[in-house]
């Protein structure tokens, strides 16, 4: 029998209703899957390429033909915009299907909630955080709720994976299944994965099936990419702050110079009458550009198109821009970080614009495939501002990394399909200390075996030991955060009451304190920082001054007023190479080929860094004099190889470091001759390294919340095994210079 004919009736109509010539590949795959298999399936490819519908068709299907006597079907995002986003999608595929679907996040409405809660049946979106909280302050109803819970989807797969949200995912799921006493399949959807088997390890944790992840052929899709640049001319009258080190200009003190007035004039025009979103890598950079933006349309009388959207922006705004967006005589030029990357549907783009490079080659994967919908072709623009010290002593100086990196970035997506793998959370101790105090609210007293066997028992925490474990309960137990009762069991104690009755514990990620901005009544967003009565700020795009604050509210009331501010959150730029990235860099720098999609500006300076980086020497020796006692050393290797030669290197009484958060080289403080800093390297290599008895800071930790409360060690052992990689240094090193 054909796919087609197999699904159910409403969805045939559907189908036809809305005139679909054919099922995609991806969508006949996941139905055969579904339909003749008991594997859970992992869904890869192409935003806008059906993977939603390949999820949902054969499931819903199932369910009409089987109507659950629970909640049958559960979808999981990482956003409550995406939730919204589908829910609407998915009542006007529900019509006359007589399934029911219900959202459930903090913005949705109660008396749904109540009435699935009385009668629980169909279909739920929710995210994580509202599921932990169900199962935990709601025991005795999810178990009636999910006690038939046949499919759990899980859109935006790679966001969990390398998020700690995904390991709180996982054990929300496992604790689930053992509530309720179900084993259902699980669907995850994304499309930027680069190691599928890591995902499918990850999509399979806790359950005891296999998956299908189907290799469906999309064809060649073109796309249009074009770097332009711009340049600010550095004089002893300025001062530029130069974030990592890149000749990259993050901050606005050089609003006024020819190079970036040319930058936003050319953005200006070649955003004109097209609905773009321009991709920044920081919420202070996506302010102020949007800001000169909307000044320069005002002098051009040009209407005012420009709208902003990050995390800090208030939800309504972000959904009136979400909804603009979505109308197609609409052409809105709106400003992004990541909170526009994942699949919120916001129609088809003309284009997309990254100011700078991508963090990484998955970041620019998803920030590609957020243009080209519909039939159109993808067409991505980046644009540089460069800083230019003309009389910079340092021979590496001039070489600006970030360029060369967005150029490895587009050689390795678009000619090798390669993207990064997600390195798994092995040792995530304070997710651990999360689920144990989660788990304790839950279920009440219990024995210190009895919470071992079910915290170890979770699969995301099958690294960790018993006696890992013993020595954080005895920690808690030390610091009230657990209590030992007369009869020897385990209850949450007097300062972790503190904690688990907080309306913040569901949350796992870190998030800074913040202030409400309010303009009267409406909510603008919000700052992690107060500024002081007249003091003017950028916020929404728009700029404020301050006429009152509330600091025991945390409440700054603003009023809108003209010109040009900026604002700026405590937030560290992270970003991660993987060797394979860095490895390309440096294969650029010796290729001998052209890249059609530079500028003429650009391939000039490609040419001038080519020239540079062949002539000091980088390219074919792992160490290169700097000066007198300094070096360079490349490796080229990833960001946690490198990090693990750099302590190394300590280790051996050397001083070094990353000169910046993105570098890919060490800079290296040594007495001794080029040679016998090269041996001294070798020798590690050759060694048997110990990371334990490296000299690493007493505060070396993963960042992460909770982390308070983990004892000292156990947040230096997770450092070393979650992120220090002496093997890969060793095999990434294996590489032939000449």
């Amino acid at each position: 029998m054909d796919v087609f004919d197999r699904l159910a009736p409403f969805i045939q109509d559907f189908i036809y209703q809305n005139k679909w010539e054919e099922l995609r590949g991806i969508q006949v795959a996941a139905c055969e899957i579904i339909f003749e298999t008991d594997d859970n399936l992992l869904l890869s490819s192409g935003t806008a390429s059906g993977k939603t519908e390949a999820a949902f068709l054969p499931v819903l299907t199932e369910l009409y033909n089987k109507p659950s006597k629970s909640v049958g079907v559960m979808y999981i995002s990482p956003l409550k915009a995406l939730i919204n986003d589908q829910f609407k999608r998915l009542e006007q595929l529900l019509l006359d299907s007589n399934i029911p679907v219900v959202k459930w996040h903090g913005d949705a409405s109660q008396s749904k909630k109540d009435e699935l809660v009385k009668d629980p049946q169909g279909l739920l979106q929710i995210t994580p955080e509202s599921l932990e909280s169900l199962i935990t302050n709601k025991r005795g109803a999810s178990i009636r709720m999910f006690s038939d819970l046949r499919y759990v989807i899980i859109d935006e797969v790679h966001h969990f994976m390398r998020d700690a949200r995904g390991v709180q995912l996982l054990c929300v799921l496992d604790r689930l299944q053992r509530l309720a006493g179900v084993s259902p399949r699980r669907i995850g959807l994304s499309a930027t994965l680069g190691d599928v088997s890591l995902a499918e390890t990850w999509l399979n944790t806790g359950t005891n099936r296999k998956c299908a992840s189907p290799i469906t052929d999309e064809g060649k899709k073109k796309i249009r990419l074009h770097i332009e640049r711009f340049v600010n001319y550095a004089d002893k009258q300025r001062d530029f702050e130069d974030l990592d080190g890149s000749g990259f200009v993050i901050n606005a003190s050089s609003g006024g110079d020819i190079g970036s007035r040319e930058h936003y004039e050319y953005l200006f025009k070649h955003t004109l009458d097209k609905k773009t979103i321009i991709f920044t890598n920081s919420r202070e950079e996506t302010e102020f550009v949007i800001a000169n933006l909307r000044e320069i349309a005002h002098r051009h009388k040009s209407p005012d198109v420009y709208r902003v959207h990050h995390g800090n922006v208030s939800a309504l705004i972000r959904e009136s821009t979400e909804d603009e967006m979505k109308a197609n005589d609409e052409k809105i030029v709106t400003g992004a970080t990541v909170t526009l990357e994942l699949g919120i549907d916001i129609g088809s783009l003309d284009q997309a614009v990254q100011v700078g490079a991508p963090i990484n080659v998955s970041s620019f994967a998803q920030r590609l495939g957020r243009c080209g919908r519909r039939g159109q072709i993808p067409q991505l623009l980046f644009t540089f501002v460069e800083n230019i010290r003309i009389n910079s002593g340092d021979i590496l100086g001039p070489i600006n990394w970030e360029f060369l990196r967005t150029i490895a970035i587009i050689e390795l997506y678009t000619k090798d399909h390669w993207l990064e793998p997600i390195y798994p959370h092995n040792h995530a101790y304070n997710l651990l200390y999360h689920q144990t105090m989660s788990h304790l609210k839950s279920c009440g007293e219990l024995s210190a075996a009895a919470l071992a066997q079910a915290m170890l028992g979770l699969g995301s925490f099958r690294h960790i030991s018993q006696e890992d474990y013993k020595e954080l309960l005895s920690y808690l137990i030390y610091t009230q955060q657990l209590e030992k009762t007369e009869r020897g069991g385990l209850i949450i104690g007097r300062e972790g009451e503190k904690e688990v009755n907080s309306h913040k514990f569901l949350s796992v990620f870190l998030a800074p304190e913040y202030l409400l901005v309010k303009d009267e009544n409406r909510t603008i967003g919000t700052v992690d920082k107060v500024y002081p009565v007249g003091v003017r700020f950028a916020l929404a795009g728009l700029t404020w001054e301050t006429i009152d604050v509330n600091v025991k509210s945390k409440v700054i009331f603003v009023k809108k007023v003209p010109g040009i501010s900026v604002v700026d959150w405590d937030v560290d730029f992270e970003v991660e190479l993987h060797t394979v990235l860095v490895k390309k860099i440096r294969s650029i720098l010796l290729s001998e080929e052209q890249y059609p999609y530079l500028s003429e500006r650009c391939k000039e300076r490609f040419a001038e860094i080519q020239y540079i980086a062949k002539n000091s020497g980088i390219l074919d020796n792992l160490v290169t004099p700097l000066s007198d006692k300094k070096y360079a050393v490349f490796p080229w290797v990833g960001t946690r190889q490198l990090m693990t030669l750099h302590y190394a290197l300590l280790d051996r009484k050397i001083k070094n470091k990353l000169p910046w958060i993105t570098s890919v080289f060490l800079e290296v403080y040594f007495d001794g001759t080029t040679e016998e800093l090269e041996s001294i390297i070798y020798d590690i290599l050759e060694s048997d390294l110990n990371l334990y008895d490296l000299p690493l800071p007493e505060k070396v930790q993963v960042k992460g919340k909770y982390n308070e409360f983990i004892p000292l060690g156990l947040l230096r052992k997770q450092f070393i095994e979650d992120y220090l990689d002496f093997e890969g240094l060793k095999k990434g090193m294996q590489w032939d210079p000449n």
